[in-house]
């Protein structure tokens, strides 16, 4: 599924968070990343994320 910018913001915001707050990584952590943003956009783009995006039809 491609994602706009505003959704890929979101869902890496929103996962980071959890990993902040001790949620445990979905992948292999690489050697040197703590950062929960960079961990978060590392699950993003192997598609390791559970998160759906649910968008409505324009009426």
């Amino acid at each position: 599924m491609d994602y706009t910018k505003f959704e890929k913001a979101t869902i890496i915001g929103a996962r980071a968070l959890q990993l902040a707050y001790g949620a445990p990584p979905l992948i292999k952590v690489p050697e040197g990343v703590i950062e929960p943003l960079i961990l978060a956009e590392k699950e993003f783009e192997e598609d390791a994320i559970p998160i759906v995006v649910v968008r409505k039809e324009n009426f």
